[in-house]
């Protein structure tokens, strides 16, 4: 079942790249008390993501600060030593974007977001979303209707939603 409005985000474990390599990240501990905003995408160096998805947040950055946003979290189902090598070069980390990796997928599954296409090379991916989490409980919910699109799920969407 999909999450909606309303609902609270369920806990997980997710990877990012610290000092010392990959250190867990408990997404629970991350939205306590926080107003944070987390897209999720179907792959690190992928076309739209890469073209569309991460450069609207990039964009969109001063305004999500501006209307009381604590953080944005880009999430994909990928390693974290991909996600922090895709943060730099898509200019997301120096934009102050968290890149996270829910390497196993068991939030995206936990969502209802999860999708495969073997013929793409997609096993347990993250189907493209935005989100704005007060606390932990969702207050925007924009999931992507159609695959290779960023349209409600990008930035500016949710900029016009807060």
């Amino acid at each position: 079942m999909t999450i909606t409005v309303g609902d609270r985000l369920p806990e997980a474990d997710l990877l990012r790249m610290g000092a010392d390599g990959p250190e867990k990240v408990a997404l629970g501990e991350m939205l306590k008390g926080r107003r944070v905003v987390i897209f999720g995408l179907p792959g690190a160096y992928t076309g739209t993501c890469s073209t569309a998805h991460v450069p609207s947040f990039i964009r969109a950055m001063d305004d999500l600060r501006a209307k009381g946003v604590d953080e944005v979290i880009c999430l994909s189902v990928n390693d974290p030593f991909v996600m922090k090598a895709w943060g730099e070069a898509t200019g997301a980390t120096e934009a102050g974007i968290t890149m996270l990796g829910d390497t196993s997928s068991v939030f995206t599954t936990a969502i209802g977001m999860e999708f495969s296409n073997p013929d793409r090379g997609f096993i347990r991916r993250c189907k493209r979303f935005a989100l704005m989490a007060e606390d932990g409980v969702v207050k925007v919910w924009h999931p992507e209707e159609g695959t290779g699109t960023c349209d409600i799920s990008g930035g500016a969407s949710i900029v016009a939603a807060l």
